[in-house]
């Protein structure tokens, strides 16, 4: 039987259920929505669109890097728990979804919704369906691409909890690339050098240092060098090239790149 659009879209709003198997549903129950809204929940489907009000925190983050190391691709998936972000299923899933971003360039979450996966259906309806069969709410959070002329190398930690891209300016660097994105993983870089922080972030430094040492009674005369001393400091914990590199902490990571620049880098972490 022809099912109109009105009544596909109807079941689809109430469900939460993806336009295939709600078209299925449909014709399975003669066109009756209480029905075949009935056959979803018994699939398992019908669920996803009741959890709408929880929190997907829990998940995993994927990356991967093309053959010429040119360009680095990364998503985010949140699950409401550990158990299920670890689940075969999901796994699969955010794999294939990560095929996706790499394969048609897609770095906007609205955009892969809408992509099409390989069994014709839509990121967004696949999603949707898989939640109800796991029985949580599922949620793409972010995805990324990020180029280079250069060297892309990436780096995931923890099982997946933490993924990160970073671009090089040299090519052929890949051990030396993978190298700092363990090291940005770890170490949680706000910046790349002390130049890209903004002048009010440091001026708020400035004074909460200040402030600090006329508390102590520091005399006026010595105030300035010791904010400047300080300020270093901050530097080397928010600035990639002047913290302690992980792997070797008497050097710092401007010392391992030598005259290698780090074009840009994210970091995911869940």
């Amino acid at each position: 039987m022809a099912i109109s659009l009105e009544i596909l879209k109807t079941l689809r709003e109430k469900s939460g259920a993806g336009m295939v198997d709600c078209k299925k549903a449909l014709e399975e129950s003669g066109g009756d929505i209480d029905k075949a809204m009935e056959i979803l929940r018994k699939q398992g489907i019908a669920k996803a669109s009741k959890r709408s009000d929880r929190e997907a925190s829990e998940g995993v983050i994927k990356v991967d890097v093309s053959e010429d190391s040119k360009e680095g691709y990364i998503v985010e998936l949140n699950t409401e728990t550990d158990f299920v972000a670890r689940n075969e299923k999901f796994q699969q899933f955010t794999d294939e979804v990560l095929n996706i971003i790499k394969n048609n360039k897609i770095n906007k979450v609205e955009k892969l919704l809408e992509a099409q996966m390989n069994d014709g259906n839509s990121v967004k309806n696949n999603l949707d369906n898989l939640s109800g069969v796991i029985g949580e709410k599922l949620a793409i959070k972010r995805c990324d691409i990020l180029e280079s002329k250069g060297t892309v190398a990436a780096y995931s930690h923890m099982g997946g909890r933490i993924g990160v891209l970073v671009a090089l300016d040299k090519e052929n660097v890949p051990e030396l690339a993978r190298d700092i994105a363990m090291h940005i993983a770890a170490a949680n870089p706000k910046y790349i050098c002390p130049e890209e922080v903004p002048v009010e972030e440091i001026e708020k430094e400035k004074e909460i240092y200040r402030e600090q040492l006329i508390k102590e009674g520091k005399p006026e005369n010595i105030i300035d060098k010791i904010v400047e001393g300080k300020l270093n400091k901050y530097y080397g914990e928010i600035c990639l090239i002047e913290q302690e590199y992980i792997k070797e902490d008497k050097k710092k990571v401007k010392d391992v790149l030598g005259g290698i620049k780090v074009e840009k880098f994210i970091r995911y972490s869940l």
